[in-house]
């Protein structure tokens, strides 16, 4: 019987069989990780350096950018290699760095998500009391509270499935190491146990935080139907439209993918799946809030404007 304490790799289930395909998943992936680094890049450059975004929205929509590259920066190096390479392993500690670290910044970026939507309730709904309840002291401490969180749901599900003796073999039917599939592999009744009540402690906490946005968006609507512009509807739906589709994908995707009926699972439906609820939030977030934030897209263009600029100006001293 193989247990944790000896086993040395885990395999992970390939794009495919053929080298052609698995060419094209990796250039597709690296065309995907390209674009989310560019897009996030820009993100936090632009909040960095435009003082119109040093906002509590700006600064969580840092945070959030920084969550979204280490989703894509745990995931997808390691799909990308093996595809290259042609294989499918991942040591042992590898698998348990990389369930850790996808733990940490998915539930980082949801507690995250939920911070940001009252930051949009106090704005819309208490905009007089907006300076006090949302000073820099306060999005801080909040933001700290988020990582933290993050960091031991991530602590407590990582040291406890890896402390499983594991007796069902080494194969993860997953392009990534991830906690249902590992916990397949157990050969303990009692440590299932214990992981599974983790598990429904974090769905309770998520759960919370899920019921905590929907009340604050049902105050979000009332109030912004009374008010009496368009414009003030428009600038309204504009600052939340965003985070109400940030928050849509990243739900849907996650539920789906871990609540689907046993009956249509297929080995390529669990990857399409991951992928969509692994890959594609982080990738897309940037470009969602992106398109309906006017201050980021004007400051985006100024960074792009100057760069462009930068480089005109360096070719013709050249010549």
């Amino acid at each position: 019987m193989s247990n944790s304490s000896s086993m040395s790799q885990f395999l992970l289930l390939a794009f495919s069989d053929r080298w052609e395909l698995q060419l094209l998943h990796f250039c597709l992936f690296l065309a995907i990780s390209l674009a989310a680094l560019l897009a996030n890049g820009l993100i936090l450059s632009a909040v960095a350096c435009d003082h119109h975004l040093h906002t509590p929205m700006g600064f969580f929509l840092l945070n959030l950018s920084l969550t979204d590259l280490g989703c894509i920066c745990t995931t997808v190096p390691k799909a990308m290699h093996n595809s290259l390479q042609n294989t499918t392993t991942i040591s042992y500690m590898g698998c348990a760095a990389q369930l850790f670290f996808f733990v940490f910044f998915i539930s980082a970026e949801f507690f995250l998500l939920t911070i940001m939507c009252y930051d949009r309730y106090v704005a819309i709904c208490k905009p007089l009391h907006y300076g006090t309840l949302l000073g820099s002291r306060a999005c801080a401490h909040m933001a700290a509270a988020a990582w933290a969180t993050g960091f031991l749901t991530a602590l407590l599900h990582t040291a406890n499935t890896f402390s499983l003796p594991l007796c069902q073999g080494n194969a993860l039917g997953q392009f990534f190491c991830e906690i249902p599939h590992i916990l397949k592999l157990s050969c303990s009744h009692s440590g299932y146990l214990r992981e599974i009540g983790l598990i429904g402690v974090t769905v309770c906490l998520v759960f919370g935080c899920f019921v905590f946005i929907v009340f604050s968006y049902v105050q979000i609507f009332r109030a912004v139907l009374r008010i009496p512009s368009q414009r003030g509807w428009h600038k309204a739906f504009s600052t939340c439209l965003p985070h109400l589709a940030v928050v849509s994908l990243f739900l849907s995707t996650g539920t789906f993918g871990y609540l689907k009926p046993s009956s249509i699972s297929s080995p390529s439906l669990e990857l399409s799946l991951s992928v969509l609820y692994s890959v594609v939030p982080p990738a897309l977030n940037p470009f969602i809030y992106s398109l309906r934030n006017q201050e980021l897209k004007v400051a985006l263009r100024k960074i792009m404007t100057g760069y462009f600029s930068g480089v005109i100006k360096c070719q013709f001293s050249g010549v």
